[in-house]
């Protein structure tokens, strides 16, 4: 397993461009941003050359600043704008090197919005240049209110259906435990469609390390890992969580 740092969640108190060599420093292979896109695309590459860092996964469709929804990937109305959308975030994929691209459904319900996300997702596996991988993870209600992807077995219903190679579940370890309570049952129970991992602490405890690890070690999972915690842990906090998970 390879290891992420979150820059969307750690450093906070750094500039955004400063966080790429932080992440290095505390023994970080590679990275992951939710939403690059207010940078120019060049800068951050300069910033991954100089830590010698990779960007591993930004998710789409970047930030409406106007207030708007951020995730609209299963929103009927939204579906022309999704598009332009992820045409514009892919672009941002091939000049970061990022092999992975998170999609977020949103807020939305009823079959109409299931259409949407499938028919969504199957462009955007036709749109996808070589070697980028797209993946959807289920955001609870309690993180976002009316929340369509609220669970796993649905985004693995939504998968089959979609039924491209290139179009895999994302594991978020907290979102796993506040929706189904036991995130080692939902690695194992859809280890077969899991093509990212992300791991942090669910919001009334610590994550579980080595279970998760276990997990993961059960299921063969050999790919990143992004992780999240408390910024303001000290850094020995970070590299040992790290190394409970690679042990």
């Amino acid at each position: 397993m390879k290891f992420a740092a979150n820059l969307s969640l750690l450093w906070p108190e750094l500039p955004y461009l400063d966080r790429f060599d932080a992440a290095a420093e505390a023994g970080f292979d590679g990275v992951e941003v939710m939403f690059p896109y207010e940078m120019p695309a060049k800068d951050t590459q300069r910033a991954l050359m100089r830590a010698g860092i990779q960007m591993v996964l930004i998710a789409a469709p970047p930030p409406n600043y106007t207030g708007g929804a951020r995730g609209f990937a299963a929103v009927p109305e939204a579906a022309e704008r999704f598009r332009y959308d992820l045409r514009r975030a892919m672009r941002y994929c091939m000049a970061l090197r990022a092999p992975v691209l998170q999609l977020l459904a949103g807020a939305a319900e009823g079959d109409a919005a299931r259409r949407t996300l499938v028919e969504n997702l199957a462009f955007a596996a036709s749109e996808a240049p070589e070697g980028l991988l797209v993946t959807i993870s289920p955001v609870s209600v309690a993180d976002l209110p009316g929340s369509f992807l609220s669970c796993y077995d649905l985004a693995a219903e939504i998968l089959e259906e979609v039924n491209a190679p290139n179009v895999g579940l994302q594991f978020d370890s907290c979102q796993a435990e506040v929706m189904h309570g036991d995130p080692v049952r939902v690695l194992e129970t859809h280890a077969a469609l899991i093509r990212h991992v992300q791991v942090s602490d669910p919001p009334d405890g610590a994550a579980d390390l080595d279970a998760l690890a276990t997990g993961l070690m059960d299921i063969d999972y050999g790919s990143w890992v992004s992780v999240g915690y408390d910024p303001s842990a000290p850094p020995e906090t970070h590299r040992e969580a790290c190394q409970r998970l690679r042990r």
